[in-house]
Formats: structure tokens, sequence, C-alpha cells
């Protein structure tokens, strides 16, 4: 238990991992499944993040003339979470536009009525 609470942060993260990645799963409804998609990004940037803070450590800008590595955070985890916000902005964008355009053209966001649907106009074809 103490352990767990010393890593309270890695272990929320892994949460949130779980929660979306089981939303991506179990989910017939598109737009939950971009809820769980976002909710997986987050849990992931969150443990990226936990692992790059170092108690007592500070950000990587030279002050005072310190240039020693162990004075500072590596800034490596935190340059991957801002990328992948960027990736995850653009993913959720084009998710969503194709939500939507599956939504006027089917008036459903049920994956399963959509995939009917799908193979009903085929049949017409």
């Amino acid at each position: 238990m103490e352990n767990l609470l010393a890593n309270s942060t890695e272990a929320v993260a892994i949460i949130l991992f779980g929660i979306g990645f089981t939303m991506l799963l179990f989910h017939r409804n598109l737009f939950r499944k971009l809820i769980g998609l976002n909710v997986m990004d987050t849990g992931v940037f969150l443990f990226l993040a936990s692992m790059g803070y170092i108690e007592g450590r500070k950000a990587p800008i030279i002050t005072n003339g310190i240039q020693s590595t162990e004075a500072y955070i590596n800034p490596l985890p935190a340059s991957l979470v801002l990328t992948g916000i960027v990736v995850s902005v653009s993913v959720t964008a084009i998710m969503l536009s194709l939500t939507v355009r599956l939504y006027m053209r089917y008036h459903t966001l049920n994956l399963d009525e959509i995939y009917k649907m799908s193979e009903h106009i085929e049949d017409d074809r």
C-alpha cells in the first residue's frame, strides 16, 4: 500500500488508460469511443509527465551558472507530451468530422446499425 501511495500519479495514469481502453472496446457509440480514446491519451500524457518529474530538480533553464545535469529534470518527456497533445487534437478533430458525416448519412452513431445499413446500401448497388 505504501508503494501505491508513493506512485499514485502512475497508478492514476494506468487507471485512466484502462478506463479509456474499456470504453474504446465495449461501447458501440462512435462518440463514446472518441471520448475513450481521449481518456486513454490523457492517461499516457500523465504517465509520461510523471516519469519526467524528479523531486527537488528544476526546469532545464540554466540560472546562476549551474550547468550540472543533476540540477535539472529531463525535458524529453515534456516535449513528448506536448507533441502528443498536438497529434491528439488533430486526430480528435478528424474523428469528430468523420463522426458528423456518418451521422448525417445514417442518422445514428451506433456502429452495429451503421454496419447493417451500409450492407443494405451495397446490396442495392
